[in-house]
């Protein structure tokens, strides 16, 4: 079986930036995508340089994929379900039965949010819909804004709102517990609490946010939305499978220079290990392993 330099597993942004990187180098390199993560269904980025009018993330996958392709870079699509290390190779295989080995690999398999089932969910992420307030809270400034979601998740998103709009609404979706103190700071903030959860998203015919439906018959109209849900997944089962360190949170511990983990030859990055989920330091994280890979495989010492 041949051996790779590079297999990276997750064609997101980390990874799509580490392949790019590494195809530069001229390695071997080979990325195995499920397209399950969050940039495939996040319909606008505004905060990325060199797109002043947002582009989404599909897209940016897009082009991300052909300028890799571009240096020799490999694609497949199927899904990894066993990482394992035999001395000083890692041998992969995937749920499609093929099996790969390389000699470095870089966990960029990200997270899943937890989101509703909601009818016009999908197609509003990014665009009048967010999740994360630093790369778009901006968007919802001075706007009309439910904020949906869980319990005391949505009330301290509510609560971090605030800094760009005064005009919003939670809809406790999941009718979770909100604490005293929760409640309390909302009261404060004159942020009413709705505690039914949503039956639809409405759009106009311009396909353009209008409201919230309710399950009582109730339509609440906003201009914008924001989620706050708990319970958000990260997919970390390979780095537990082959013995990766973990934090309390459930995040892949890198090497802040280099990204490596704990097992020599396996580097990570993304939403996978930071809890500040931008587009643009899962790019940075992509590049920063890459150049550390390239060293690991030209022999040189492991930094410290």
């Amino acid at each position: 079986m041949k051996v790779v330099d590079c297999i990276i597993i997750g064609g997101g942004i980390a990874g799509l930036q580490a392949a790019i990187q590494m195809g530069r180098y001229k390695h071997s390199v080979l990325v195995i995508d499920s397209n399950q993560g969050r940039s495939t269904i996040t319909r606008g980025y505004h905060n990325i340089l060199g797109w002043p009018d947002g582009i989404s993330g599909p897209k940016l996958r897009s082009l991300g994929k052909q300028q890799a392709e571009k240096y020799g870079v490999s694609f497949i699509n199927d899904k990894v379900i066993t990482l394992e290390k035999y001395n000083n190779t890692f041998t992969i295989r995937t749920l499609q039965k093929q099996t790969f080995s390389a000699n470095t690999v870089f966990l960029a398999t990200g997270l899943k949010d937890r989101l509703p089932d909601l009818p016009n969910l999908q197609q509003c992420l990014g665009g009048s819909i967010f999740i994360c307030p630093d790369c778009d809270g901006y968007e919802i400034t001075d706007k009309k804004t439910i904020v949906f979601g869980s319990g005391n998740t949505v009330a301290k998103m509510a609560i971090t709102l605030t800094y760009w709009s005064k005009q919003l609404t939670i809809i406790n979706h999941d009718k979770s517990e909100i604490s005293e103190e929760n409640r309390s700071k909302l009261k404060a903030l004159e942020i009413p609490i709705i505690d039914e959860p949503i039956s639809e998203i409405v759009l106009n015919k311009n396909k353009e946010l209008i409201g919230f439906f309710l399950h009582n018959g109730d339509m609440l109209k906003a201009d914008r939305g924001f989620c706050g849900f708990n319970g958000n997944q990260i997919n970390n089962n390979l780095a537990k499978q082959i013995g990766v360190q973990l934090n309390e949170s459930n995040h892949v511990v890198v090497n802040p220079r280099t990204k490596e983990t704990n097992i020599k030859g396996i580097f990570a990055g993304g939403d996978l290990i930071s809890h500040s989920e931008q587009v643009t330091i899962s790019m940075g994280d992509g590049s920063q392993a890459a150049i550390w890979m390239h060293k690991q495989l030209l022999g040189e010492s492991r930094a410290e």
